[in-house]
């Protein structure tokens, strides 16, 4: 890179060390690797909030071998982790940003740890990996977490943490295993005692003004905090307008839109992307992903692909444009999206497409989900939307999108009571009928083969296997099952009234993106390397390649790749100089 351009002091109004767009975790944890390698930081934010989809998120850090495992006496194997990601990634990634990954994870979470009181790092074992039975793959898993922290400790900063659009009511939150409690309700005395929990957190909320969050909220709150106490700048309103590149092609910097103007900041070691995917640009993802008919993304609604058109701009390779982290979930009409998580492994249900018939194993990780809905469309039958199917016993069961099993509560935050609600059944995402033949003219399939498919899952699930698709045949299938059942995932839907809920093709956002290596270096299509330029997260191509390895393989590699890209900006000779007057 070409010291004497970059000692040109009129070519930039501002020069960092590293400058990082995007504050997400993979951005923020970018941030706090390069202040601490002694590194001089600027992020940079294109909304108003800090956080991105991280912010959103379940919080979860898929690092297997991090230091909370190992406290806890359990340490996965890393060559069995690196070949439990080979055989999910078939072939797409390379060994060495899959080696990478596997070496660094826990490294990351151990130099976090022991950067700043704020960042605490716990884990829970049983929920398991997305394909357990897989050679590395673990029934314990591999997801850390944050605990809960109160957004007060935030001071100033507490307004700027992107919220999720349908924010619960004040005192109203859980960690991720009470999650799985919850769900259990009315199964278990785990579910009541959640229950209780979230009544005695609404009234500290009220009476003590606690503003507890947790999980996504909890994590990226837990970062500002140590950017803060490293005095890492953070800009908000101020997106990425290009990035600027000297004669050989190398990544000098980037320009910056802020308080109405623009700004070249130059950056002596390199830029880090981690603005995200192009989740919410419609256009774009038909261009590449044409089934996705409507924005149905849960990501960031700040997320508009800028780091991945900047790379391509300067001549940047990019890679797997038509994925997305997919996740089968319910639009409600007023555009409101609702995750189909647990739905999905509850045992009395199933899944037809246009056709009538059942299409997978309804419990399957969310990712694969997304892909057979995908290739079910693409072969001609309707997939986009499916229909869950389940009868009034489970409804009154099990929580179904949203609606908790218990009596009517006048005022509760979200339905409760034995009846659908009205406004669901008019709404036409959910329907209701009194007979197979009827739900089936509601909802446009062919009646005898609906009927048909009823029958035979009734036959399985009395039988207590799933011979089709092999439902509750994997421990994760059984996390959100029925605990009280032989298989905990099966059971044989009863009388009438039978309910359909539409299903249609949501994205916790894009995973593809720039191609990298394992540095997370930006890469040509020749596999040159742009120097000066970094890509995390959602702006690179994903080191899960099409496939996702258990809860936090997004904000895992975001941080993991994160803490190696500012390692190695760290670790090159700086070539740029301030000038004696200060300015750069």
């Amino acid at each position: 890179m070409s010291a004497e351009l970059f000692d040109d002091v009129s070519e930039f109004d501002h020069v960092v060390d590293v400058l990082v767009v995007g504050s997400g975790g993979g951005g923020m944890t970018a941030a706090l690797t390069a202040a601490a390698s002694g590194l001089d930081v600027l992020v940079v934010e294109k909304s108003s909030y800090f956080g991105g989809s991280t912010a959103l998120s379940g919080g979860g850090i898929w690092a297997p071998g991090a230091p909370a495992q190992r406290r806890a006496g359990y340490t996965p194997d890393p060559d069995g982790v690196v070949e439990y990601l080979q055989r999910i990634t078939d072939g797409l990634v390379s060994e060495p940003r899959i080696r990478q990954y596997v070496e660094s994870a826990p490294q990351m979470l151990d130099f976090l740890e022991t950067l700043s009181p704020w960042l605490e790092f716990v884990w829970k074992p049983g929920y398991a990996d997305y394909y357990p039975e897989l050679p590395g793959g673990s029934e314990l898993g591999s997801t850390i977490n944050v605990p809960p922290i109160d957004l007060r400790t935030l001071g100033p900063d507490e307004g700027s943490l992107l919220k999720p659009p349908a924010l619960a009511p004040k005192g109203i939150w859980l960690g991720p295993r009470e999650l799985r409690s919850f769900y259990r309700i009315r199964q278990s005395w785990g579910g009541k005692v959640v229950l209780l929990k979230l009544v005695s957190r609404m009234v500290r909320a009220r009476v003590f003004g606690e503003r507890i969050a947790a999980i996504g909220q909890s994590l990226a709150a837990r970062l500002r905090l140590a950017m803060r106490e490293r005095g890492i700048p953070l800009w908000l309103d101020s997106p990425m307008a290009e990035l600027l590149t000297d004669t050989d092609g190398s990544v000098t910097g980037a320009v910056v839109q802020r308080n109405g103007g623009q700004q070249r900041i130059g950056a002596r070691r390199g830029v880090i992307l981690a603005s995200g995917g192009f989740d919410h640009d419609l256009a774009w993802r038909k261009e590449h992903q044409p089934l996705v008919d409507q924005d149905w993304s849960f990501g960031n609604p700040a997320a508009m692909g800028d780091g991945i058109r900047a790379g391509q701009r300067i001549g940047a390779a990019a890679d797997l444009l038509d994925e997305a982290w997919w996740f089968p979930a319910i639009q409600w009409p007023d555009g409101r999206m609702q995750f189909m998580l647990n739905e999905r492994m509850m045992p009395a249900q199933f899944v037809v497409n246009g056709e009538g018939k059942r299409f997978i194993n309804e419990a399957a990780p969310y990712m694969d989900f997304g892909h057979a809905m995908i290739d079910g469309q693409k072969s001609g039958v309707a997939h986009i939307p499916c229909w869950l199917i389940t009868d009034h016993r489970s409804f009154n069961r099990y929580v179904v999108a949203g609606h908790l099993p218990i009596p009517t509560i006048p005022g509760a935050p979200v339905p409760t009571g034995r009846k659908v609600p009205s406004a669901w059944l008019e709404s036409g995402v959910v329907k209701a009928a009194s007979s197979w033949d009827e739900l089936a003219s509601q909802i446009g399939l062919p009646a005898a083969q609906f009927r048909a498919t009823a029958m035979r899952f009734n036959e399985l699930a009395r039988k207590g296997h799933d011979d089709d698709f092999n439902r509750g045949d994997s421990v994760y299938d059984n996390y959100c099952g029925d605990p009280t059942l032989p298989n905990p995932n099966l059971y044989p839907l009863g009388d009438p009234p039978y309910y359909a809920f539409r299903i249609v093709l949501g994205d916790l956002g894009t995973s593809g993106g720039l191609r990298t290596d394992e540095y997370a270096r930006v890469l040509r299509p020749d596999d040159t390397v742009v120097r000066g330029l970094y890509a995390v997260g959602n702006t690179s191509a994903p080191v899960m390649g099409r496939s996702y390895a258990g809860a936090g393989a997004t904000i895992g590699p975001a941080m993991t790749f994160g803490f190696v890209a500012a390692k190695h900006a760290a670790a090159q000779q700086a070539t740029r100089t301030r000038n004696t007057h200060g300015r750069y």
